[in-house]
């Protein structure tokens, strides 16, 4: 996203092939980092059974447990890595939640599993702060929500393996061998990260800026929450993830339990939109925003809220559909335009902040879009599926999650509209912290 739309970019630190080299070994690591993350969503079930827990639990273990400690401590590691060598915090968060992933194999209770998985949430919280920063520094702000949109298809990518892997390993071997197969790979991978990934300049591409004294979290948190637009689009992404998060979280009991899918069958499903549809929409939002606010810079706002509005219908006949492949195949077009707000998001994010404190604007956005979507939503379908379970037995999880998803996209495209109104004057604003 240009800071001043007339001016040129300058000539890049690296050559175009290490710059794909980069975005791609970033890309890498956050498929695992949703692989390990999202594993869960397909083994859910057999842990439930295993361990006679409530859905209330599972929304704890999937999305609480892991929300709160990942939200947290994201914003002081961050802070960290705004003065130190980013790819070092990104190698060792790596090794952390890949061991903590397979720790939870060896869970003996509730419990014990919930510990493994706030070890996951603390090691992951070090990767996409570090990231963000980095890639804005490889790439010039024309092409920096693109580029951000790329690094986003980890999302759907890691998910859709997890989804795949972990139903035909628990199918085949059981729940707890999948989350040890998965979390060994991350610590050769990091070492990859150690010593094939160069850290660019920071700011490269931004404008020569005085020294200035450290600014510490706190007067980050503050400016980010003077910004209008700021407010609305975090905003509306938490909604994105509360929403995103509670049907992740709940698609494998959805499925399991009113349409009789077995796990591997599923997973496989899955994966597969995941893979098409997850995956071309989050690059898609990335780059058609690009292209369009080169025109006009509230189309950063204006596309993932009108995606969001194209998505709402089929968000019932998806959950309502009586037959499971109907399901599958409506749940398309909620997949395709589900992602397309994290590029947009991601880079206007880093475009409010001087270049120096990218990293720690990048942890509050994550702040606020996880401690709300993944530490709030996947409880709250659990609770909400309990709670109506009398009332509909085993259809209460397709209302849960009915009424969540359809409630939750209708509030946030209020959100872009709103956000949409201050985008260009609050890009300016930067100054004060510069």
């Amino acid at each position: 996203m240009p800071d001043d739309p007339s001016s040129a970019d300058p000539a890049p630190e690296f050559g175009a092939g290490y710059q794909r080299y980069a975005l791609g070994l970033l890309l890498v690591v956050y498929v695992f980092n949703f692989i390990d993350r999202q594993i869960v969503n397909i083994l859910i079930e057999g842990i439930k059974e295993e361990f006679q827990l409530s859905d209330t639990q599972l929304g704890f273990f999937g999305g609480t447990a892991f929300g709160i400690f990942y939200a947290t401590l994201g914003i002081p590691i961050a802070r960290y890595a705004d003065g130190r060598v980013r790819r070092n915090v990104i190698a060792l968060a790596l090794v952390v939640w890949s061991v903590m992933t397979a720790a939870q194999g060896f869970a003996r209770g509730f419990v014990t599993l919930a510990i493994a998985r706030v070890g996951v949430g603390v090691g992951e919280a070090g990767c996409s702060p570090p990231a963000h920063s980095m890639i804005s520094d490889y790439f010039p702000p024309s092409r920096r929500a693109t580029a951000l949109g790329l690094y986003a298809t980890g999302i759907p990518i890691g998910s859709a393996i997890g989804l795949f892997a972990g139903g035909w390993i628990r199918e085949t071997l059981g729940w707890r061998e999948a989350f040890m197969i998965v979390g060994a790979p991350g610590v050769l991978l990091s070492l990859l990260v150690l010593f094939t990934l160069k850290e660019p300049t920071r700011g490269y591409y931004d404008p020569p800026a005085p020294p200035a004294e450290p600014v510490n979290s706190f007067e980050v948190i503050a400016f980010l929450a003077k910004l209008g637009s700021f407010r609305h689009l975090a905003f509306a992404g938490a909604l994105h993830a509360f929403y995103g998060y509670g049907a992740a979280s709940f698609v494998g009991p959805f499925f399991e339990r009113l349409h009789g899918f077995e796990s591997g069958e599923l997973g496989s499903w899955l994966a597969l939109i995941s893979l098409t549809t997850g995956v071309s929409g989050t690059f898609l939002g990335g780059y058609v925003s690009d292209r369009l606010a080169s025109r006009d810079v509230r189309w950063y706002a204006w596309l993932p809220g009108i995606a969001t509005a194209v998505g709402l219908p089929f968000i019932y006949f998806y959950y309502m559909a009586p037959d499971r492949y109907v399901a599958l195949a409506i749940s398309m077009i909620p997949s395709l335009v589900g992602g397309m707000y994290l590029g947009p998001t991601f880079a206007v994010t880093q475009a409010l902040v001087p270049p120096r404190l990218r990293a720690q604007a990048s942890a509050v956005l994550l702040f606020v879009l996880n401690i709300i979507g993944l530490g709030l939503g996947p409880q709250f379908v659990g609770l909400l599926s309990d709670w109506l379970e009398p009332r509909y037995q085993i259809e209460s999880v397709r209302y849960a999650l009915l009424w969540t998803v359809a409630g939750g996209a209708l509030w946030s495209t209020l959100h872009y509209a709103l956000g949409a109104r201050t985008l260009q004057r609050d890009l300016e604003a930067k100054r004060e912290l510069a």
